[in-house]
């Protein structure tokens, strides 16, 4: 783990970092491919593809049409979209981050559909100084291309850019692009295989890696 220094931006992954929607995302996804494929899959298969863009699942899961597939998972993921909720103290975080001046932006798998119309989202639209979704870079994470979309946007540098993510495609994007990396960790899975800078379990953690 790396000495805690001051970064400019902080850059944030939604689904399993800022929301608690591992449950809504994967069961939504076991039931799209029940529907499409008559495949029955198991959470843990299922958990293999959080935070992966529907295209990609589409493709990796073998099934040709990925507009298809995405509206259905669409569908699905609305109806369970009551499952959804913040991860405690995290409100309070995003409201400190800019009150200390910092610049803050979303790199998120999820489409500018997707996006818009999450209602949590919607409230916490002022946190966030750019968000880029599916539609803004030609390859997704793990590529690096999301964090370049932000940083070209903002005009932001590596060296100072920390991003902010759950999952092993969250790492290898962050870092290909030069940004250190702090996982949420929320549930305590311990995920060794991830070498981020950085770990929390609460919104306490997070707060001593931002140093707010």
């Amino acid at each position: 783990m790396t000495e805690k220094k001051r970064y400019t931006d902080i850059v944030f992954d939604i689904d399993g970092t800022l929301l608690d929607t591992e449950r809504t995302g994967v069961l939504s996804l076991l039931q799209t491919v029940k529907e499409l494929t008559g495949r029955e899959m198991s959470y843990e298969e299922g958990y293999s593809f959080f935070g992966t863009p529907s295209a990609r699942a589409s493709e990796v899961l073998g099934f040709g049409n990925a507009a298809r597939f995405a509206e259905v998972w669409e569908e699905h993921f609305q109806e369970l979209m009551y499952l959804v909720k913040p991860f405690p103290g995290v409100e309070d975080v995003l409201r400190d981050v800019k009150a200390a001046g910092l610049r803050t932006g979303i790199v998120t798998s999820r489409s500018r559909f997707e996006f818009s119309y999450d209602p949590t989202m919607k409230r916490w639209g002022p946190f966030f100084d750019r968000v880029i979704c599916s539609e803004d870079s030609v390859r997704h994470k793990p590529f690096p291309d999301p964090m370049l979309a932000y940083m070209e946007a903002m005009g932001a540098v590596p060296e100072t850019t920390l991003f902010v993510g759950d999952t092993m495609h969250d790492w290898q994007c962050g870092h290909a692009a030069g940004c250190d990396f702090a996982l949420a960790d929320w549930f305590g899975r311990d995920n060794q295989e991830i070498v981020a800078e950085y770990r929390f379990t609460d919104a306490s953690g997070l707060r001593r890696i931002l140093c707010l």
